[in-house]
């Protein structure tokens, strides 16, 4: 009897920051892009929104094309397959129409888009807009939007301008910075110089606002489902 206790993880929309000084341009490209799309993006901490500073954006954006050209698409029983099918074609196609939409108010497709059955192609965006729903709400799919800022707090604004708060990656090599972020980010994760799908099973894993309360990790989880005991022995 009594109120049960529980642990929700729910959805996310996850950003990247990489800024200006990111230690490694090409690994933060390849990471961006394949952890953006695995589990053909249905995972809660995919990559989703990628800010990238204006001055590296565009060797960013070419960058990306060519990582998600070198990745197969099909049957996932074949080794060789990198991305393999959405849960059903209702949700490929729903993807799809989130990326037509973003298409239709300005978006621009770089690479992918197309949907077979329930394979969804990797697909690449650029002049997206806040209000678009590949955007502001979890995609859920092998989409992932690349946006260009001007300054630190413009990245940092526009990464917490969502209702969802898992898990966010910044790349920078100002351990400052770095410091700053984790202040300032309002996430449940923030990973430093790798991506937002970052996870260790041991680690705690949890969100704030719409992504959930509670912890999992073996000791965080039975710490969220133990009741503490207070004993006081007066002698």
């Amino acid at each position: 009897t009594g109120i049960r206790k529980v642990t929700l993880e729910l959805g996310n929309n996850s950003p990247n920051i990489i800024h200006k000084d990111v230690p490694d341009l090409d690994r933060a490209v390849e990471l961006c892009v394949t952890r953006g799309y695995v589990n053909a993006g249905q995972a809660c901490i995919s990559v989703q929104r990628i800010y990238v500073h204006r001055d590296i954006c565009d060797v960013f954006v070419e960058k990306a094309v060519m990582v998600a050209q070198g990745l197969k698409v099909g049957n996932p029983a074949d080794s060789s397959t990198d991305i393999g099918p959405m849960i059903s074609e209702k949700e490929a196609r729903r993807a799809e129409e989130w990326i037509q939409e973003a298409e239709r108010l300005g978006a621009k497709v770089l690479y992918g888009g197309k949907r077979r059955d329930s394979i969804l192609e990797p697909t690449i965006l650029i002049d997206v807009k806040p209000e678009m729903k590949v955007v502001c709400q979890e995609v859920f799919a092998p989409v992932i939007s690349i946006i260009p800022f001007d300054n630190i707090e413009e990245a940092f604004r526009q990464a917490n301008d969502t209702k969802f708060g898992l898990q966010v990656g910044l790349f920078t090599s100002d351990i400052t910075l770095a410091m700053r972020a984790t202040q300032e980010l309002h996430f449940g994760g923030v990973i430093i110089n790798d991506v937002s799908t970052y996870r260790a099973d041991i680690m705690p894993y949890g969100g704030v606002k719409d992504s959930g309360i509670g912890k999992e990790g073996p000791h965080y989880a039975m710490q969220e489902m133990t009741d503490e005991k207070l004993v006081v022995i007066n002698l």
